[in-house]
């Protein structure tokens, strides 16, 4: 029988984090104390909870088991305790949050900042990365994401809607001239993300939907980078008007085609399907949709 919820905070975290030693500097706790709770645990289970190696830990099939009804367990807890406190400094824990780099720096980082003055005690933890990151691995309590999910454990709540352009700086426009249709395209230098020198960037929608398939001038996996070199003069780029609708306000780069809309990716929040979501990440959740749709950059989105 269980003795100590703390216990199972404490496994979920070792879980979460790969390690005992980075679950214990999360908790601010010692390495000692960590594995020594980790074995009371398996115990009073009478089970073992994990492979150990000196490389990566794993669960075990009984460790699995039991991660999964702690997830759950835990959740409630946070929630029961959140409905006995009203004020706004009772919101405690740790916010894991991921996003892409771009949208990360210039909206959600201000947003957190905003968030995090009406919440003082609460803690949060931030990724910024383009790379798609596994919400289970990772620990994650919610990943920010343009498109839907293409994982069928995620559930997507939408946050605002994501117009994306085709633009290019003045320079590049006055070198190259500007693309009159999207075969054009072809001729063009264009910025691709990601790993592959081709890509199809696909217009409109539905039965009227087409495809242009772009061999990149320049490929990389970093959207912050392919944002730079458009803004350089290196080609021509497709972006979120999240991303990109200031340089276009102040005329750092300009749309083209604009005319062909790029097929939409709705900005959305991203959490595992069946976890029940503490009060401080549902209260986020209202908090960021909130300030998106006041952000002037969501009029210019729709």
């Amino acid at each position: 029988m269980l003795k100590d919820i703390n216990d199972l905070r404490i496994f979920e975290r070792i879980v979460a984090r790969g390690s005992l030693s980075a679950a214990a500097r999360e908790l601010g706790l010692s390495l000692a104390v960590v594995s020594k709770r980790l074995g009371e645990l398996e115990r009073q289970l009478d089970a073992r909870l994990l492979h150990r190696t000196t490389r990566r830990l794993s669960l075990t099939e009984e460790g699995d088991i039991l991660h999964q009804h702690c997830l759950r367990l835990l959740s409630q807890v946070d929630e029961a305790e959140a409905a006995l406190l009203h004020h706004h400094d009772s919101v405690t824990g740790t916010l894991h949050l991921t996003a892409p780099t771009g949208f990360g720096r210039r909206h959600l980082v201000p947003a957190l900042s905003r968030f995090t003055r009406e919440y003082p005690e609460l803690r949060v933890q931030l990724a910024l990365t383009d790379t798609v990151e596994d919400l289970a691995k990772g620990g994650f309590d919610l990943a920010i994401r343009y498109g839907e999910p293409l994982d069928s454990r995620m559930v997507a709540r939408r946050l605002a809607p994501n117009r994306r352009v085709l633009c290019a700086s003045p320079d590049y426009l006055q070198r190259k001239g500007a693309p009159r249709k999207l075969a054009d395209l072809t001729d063009h230098d264009c910025i691709l993300i990601g790993q592959q020198p081709q890509a199809d960037w696909y217009f409109g929608r539905g039965q009227r939907e087409s495809a242009v398939r772009i061999t990149g001038a320049f490929c990389c996996n970093d959207g912050e980078a392919a944002h730079a070199l458009a803004l350089q003069g290196a080609g021509i780029v497709l972006k979120s008007i999240w991303d990109v609708g200031e340089d276009l306000h102040c005329g750092r780069l300009i749309q083209v085609l604009p005319r062909h809309a790029p097929a939409a990716a709705p900005l959305n929040a991203l959490y595992l399907h069946g976890r029940h979501l503490a009060p401080r990440v549902t209260l986020f959740l209202d908090f960021l949709k909130q300030y998106l749709h006041a952000h002037p950059q969501s009029s210019r989105a729709k």
